[in-house]
């Protein structure tokens, strides 16, 4: 059957004087015959197409041009958005080293902020809300893993408590001016692990958080009894060291387990509440990071005006002590996890699984800044100058959780690529 076909591309029927006026200047109808024969018609149009390509250009370009109703609008907004998602999405998923650095630096900058939410219990106030969200996010099945997992909470406990602290006789062979940084650090490989920073890691990386709140508790309150014991014997060679045991043991009760029974008790009691968590896992995480980068800040703002005393090369030098510290923890949990994972079943061990694995090198790597300023207030001048010896736990303190966070997010950047793939 024969007939016209018209090329509605070539002589669009657009409403608007302008616009239809520039095309059909430039762009006259174009009737053709067709009987069936498909393949002159996709020759003709691509013969069209490089005929008028040139004069379609430049009629839309000229009519942008005399158009004043704001065409170069969605252009600025695009530009505008080419850099504003990679910049948020760097934020979002390096979030928890920018705020603890967001933290230091604003200790550094204005330490009156710092010193006056040390005076109000702020860091307290923080760990109390880190182990509230813990509470609300931890779910029935994720306990269950961590009771199914407990040969590694056993290794995690036995790591911090007796294996680390053998480092403090490695430690105290280095000589360094002033001393009180040698013995400081020696103090630090001696304390249970952190009280918050590993939990909220931990989560964050997808490891057993469950397990990392069993370790974190159990650990802080037998170091209560085990930490005298250890300096006495591996540092003080003698001297007699007293900690307030019932003092920061209350405290340790208040601050880590009444907040995570209370919030694990409202998920159980309102479903909502359970609901809002889960949906928003994320949300959640990113204010415990909030409240982590609180501990930095308030340390920071506390120890300034004894910082600027002391030479940066020697600073300097103690800082890159305390990485190292961190470094050698790190290495020698790994290594014992994967010799451990050798020995009890390879693939099916309960130390081949990644969220055990994860959870176990975050908490048992780290150490804990509070206990050990307590400790140390304690002991009188007996080991040395009390700030000299807390100065360089601070940045090994803050060095740790920088250092672990920016690995967490190497390994949620790695999982996130996997589960795309």
């Amino acid at each position: 059957m024969a007939g016209t076909l018209q090329i509605l591309f070539l002589n669009p029927q657009v409403t608007g004087n302008s616009l239809s006026r520039c095309r059909s200047s430039h762009l006259p109808t174009t009737h053709f015959s067709f009987s069936g024969n498909c393949p002159s018609i996709i020759s003709y149009r691509l013969h069209l197409g490089s005929k008028f390509s040139s004069p379609v250009r430049a009629s839309s370009q000229h009519s942008n041009k005399g158009n004043d109703c704001g065409d170069n609008l969605p252009r600025a907004t695009a530009k505008n958005s080419d850099w504003v998602k990679p910049l948020s999405g760097f934020v979002s998923n390096n979030f928890l080293p920018l705020a603890l650095i967001g933290g230091v630096a604003l200790g550094l900058a204005n330490p009156t902020l710092g010193c006056l939410a040390d005076r109000y219990y702020l860091s307290k106030i923080s760990t109390f809300g880190i182990f509230i969200i813990s509470g609300i996010t931890l779910r029935s099945d994720e306990v269950g893993a961590a009771a199914e997992a407990w040969p590694v909470g056993l290794f995690g406990l036995v790591s911090i408590l007796f294996f680390t602290p053998l480092l403090s006789k490695i430690i105290l062979l280095l000589k360094l001016q002033p001393q009180e940084f040698v013995t400081g650090l020696a103090i630090f490989s001696c304390m249970p692990t952190t009280l918050s920073s590993g939990v909220a890691l931990t989560r964050l990386a997808g490891g057993n958080s469950a397990l990392a709140l069993v370790m974190t508790l159990i650990s802080n309150l037998l170091g209560i009894l085990i930490v005298p014991f250890s300096i006495s014997k591996l540092i003080a060679s003698g001297v007699g060291v007293s900690v307030p045991a019932e003092q920061l043991f209350r405290s340790l009760v208040l601050t880590l387990l009444v907040p995570l029974i209370i919030g694990k008790a409202v998920r159980e009691c309102f479903k909502g509440v359970a609901e809002f968590s889960d949906r928003n896992r994320k949300l959640l995480s990113m204010m415990s990071a909030l409240l982590l980068s609180l501990a930095p800040f308030i340390q920071v703002s506390r120890s300034r005006s004894l910082l600027l005393l002391v030479k940066p090369a020697v600073f300097l030098l103690a800082v890159v002590l305390g990485v190292l510290l961190h470094l050698s923890l790190f290495a020698f949990n790994a290594l014992a996890i994967s010799l451990l994972s050798t020995i009890s079943g390879g693939s099916e061990s309960s130390f081949s699984k990644k969220q055990n694995i994860s959870a176990v090198l975050l908490v048992a790597s780290q150490k804990t800044l509070p206990v050990m300023v307590a400790v140390v207030e304690q002991l009188g001048g007996a080991l040395g100058e009390s700030g000299l010896l807390v100065l360089p736990c601070i940045a090994a303190h803050l060095n740790q959780i920088i250092f672990d966070s920016f690995l967490v997010n190497v390994w949620f950047q790695k999982e996130h690529e996997l589960k795309s793939a």
